[in-house]
């Protein structure tokens, strides 16, 4: 644990992405292989399962460092972070511990299952015995929140730094299911295993927003045009006559379509489908609300097959008859993935070809923008015909050119606050629009969109216009309009206002109009018909 807890001192003592890499590659050069397991389970998502609320956590820290449990509280919403609270607050300790992390670990997984009481008296002896440091990774662990500025990339590359495997075959090796208190260092990282290849997917390839007119692009000929679908990125792949449908989360979620279980018959083995599943109620795309009715639930009933079907709309193909086609340009493998749609019974399958739009100038791919709220899309997407499909996000082969938000004013009616640096600021709001009753009801939260100069200005004015406290909720004065952007509305009958936002942001912050001039919600019904 102190070899990892130094590791995370480092890391988050800098933000130069070389430094964090180094770092990275010498702890991977010189722990020992179950603690390296763990460590890129940790920072690729795969933590063990939380085995204790945050609630006894702050209780028992607040007895720890006698202090008032509210005084504990206002301390977590200055800090932001439960972990550095703790560690923070508690008496200070210079000790450490010769335990790896890996023991730490299973003694966390073992903990699941005891009483509270045994639960306590094992926390509050760690908490008194790791120093500072030690202490707050602990606590990271046990709360199972744990983000220390370390994307997946970056400890990929330092995984390859460190062992000389390929970046991109490690990419590769991490995707998919593997449990890490079972599978050793050598297994997952060294060995190569033909068994390994049967369900796993390739690493998706990113687009990068347009910057810039799109005519910067140059030449048109070398550009292929095509919908961006608002749906779930995924990869299906037959092998074996197997499914497997992966989400670009890395999660396994065959179980969740069984509408694609068709598939086996029809596509043939080593067959590997770029593309984006889509709710498709009454034979047409739905919106994204529909399709949230399908994420989540553990069992997909009848019912709920018959409402909300799903389709998928493939864009690329990256295997065929077994052969890594990545390497090939977008127009040869698009010229494949045709020529196999073509040869289908389409009519009795839930897939659909992502077509590409012709285009014979720049002003034509902008007037094809402009009708993507009519195709049910988010705007287009605009790749180079030579393109080799790489891994993650690059920059200049492959863009997406995203339809302008909706936007809609409204005004400011509650208030908390922030994360991170803007712990000690009111931050995070919540924003109403009239009814017909002229009375302002909630239909939005957003946290982004201001600088910091009129985060500072509106943290200001909130704490002075406070009318009552729900906690770390304020609500205020109505007074303070903003132009609220979004992506997409849908009905919703979780929401007073009876209608869900997709990306709410703060565009900008009206000081030139009155709460009066705020927008009804008959306006964001009037958006959603448009």
């Amino acid at each position: 644990m102190r070899h990892f807890a130094e590791l995370v001192r480092t890391l988050d003592s800098t933000t130069k992405t070389t430094l964090k890499v180094n770092a990275l590659s010498e702890y991977f050069k010189q722990a020992g292989d179950e603690d390296r397991v763990w460590t890129i389970a940790i920072l690729s998502h795969r933590r063990p399962p939380r085995p204790i609320n945050t609630t006894l956590l702050r209780t028992w820290a607040s007895e720890l460092a006698n202090i008032p449990l509210w005084l504990f509280e206002e301390s977590y919403h200055i800090v932001g972070d439960l972990a550095e609270t703790i560690a923070l607050i508690l008496p200070p300790n210079k000790n450490t511990s010769d335990k790896s992390l890996t023991q730490f670990l299973n003694e966390m997984i073992t903990l699941k299952k005891e009483d509270d009481a045994i639960k306590k008296q094992y926390v509050t002896k760690n908490w008194n015995t790791l120093n500072y440091y030690e202490r707050f990774v602990f606590t990271k662990l046990i709360t199972g929140g744990f983000r220390i500025g370390v994307s997946q990339k970056l400890m990929t590359r330092a995984l390859s730094m460190a062992t000389g495997v390929d970046e991109d075959v490690l990419a590769y090796k991490l995707m998919g299911k593997w449990d890490p208190s079972t599978i050793s260092f050598e297994d997952l990282v060294l060995q190569e295993k033909a068994s390994d290849f049967i369900s796993k997917p390739y690493p998706f390839y990113l687009a990068y927003g347009l910057e810039g007119p799109v005519s910067d692009l140059g030449n048109i000929e070398d550009w292929s045009f095509e919908h961006k679908w608002d749906g779930i990125r995924s990869q299906t792949i037959i092998r074996d006559n197997e499914l497997f449908v992966w989400s670009r989360g890395e999660e396994l979620v065959t179980d969740k379509y069984p509408e694609f279980h068709v598939f086996k018959d029809e596509l043939p083995n080593g067959t590997v489908l770029d593309g984006e599943i889509l709710p498709f109620p009454n034979n047409d795309i739905g919106t994204f609300q529909d399709l949230q009715t399908r994420i989540g639930r553990k069992t997909v009933s009848k019912a709920l097959l018959e409402k909300t079907p799903v389709v998928l709309k493939v864009y690329d193909i990256l295997e065929w008859e077994g052969r890594d086609l990545r390497q090939l340009p977008f127009s040869e493998r698009r010229f494949i993935l045709e020529n196999l749609i073509q040869h289908l019974n389409i009519e009795n399958l839930p897939l659909q070809l992502s077509e590409t739009v012709d285009c014979d100038s720049w002003e034509a791919v902008a007037e094809e923008r402009n009708r993507a709220r009519e195709m049910r899309s988010e705007g287009l997407m605009i790749k180079r015909k030579d393109s080799k499909y790489l891994v993650g996000r690059k920059k200049g082969d492959w863009w997406k050119w995203k339809t302008d938000p909706l936007t809609i004013d409204a005004v400011l009616t509650y208030a908390m606050r922030g994360h991170g640096r803007r712990s000690n600021l009111f931050t995070d709001y919540t924003f109403g629009l009239w009814d017909n009753d002229d009375k302002l009801v909630t239909f939005a939260k957003a946290y982004s969109g201001l600088t910091d100069a009129e985060f500072r200005k509106v943290d200001n004015w909130i704490k002075r216009n406070t009318v009552e406290r729900f906690g770390p909720v304020r609500s205020v004065t109505p007074e303070l309009v903003f132009e609220i952007a979004f992506e997409g509305i849908a009905p919703s009958s979780r929401h007073k206002s009876g209608y869900a936002t997709r990306f709410p942001r703060i565009l900008r912050w009206r000081q030139d109009k009155k709460i009066e001039d705020a927008n009804k919600l008959e306006d964001l019904e009037s958006l959603m018909l448009s």
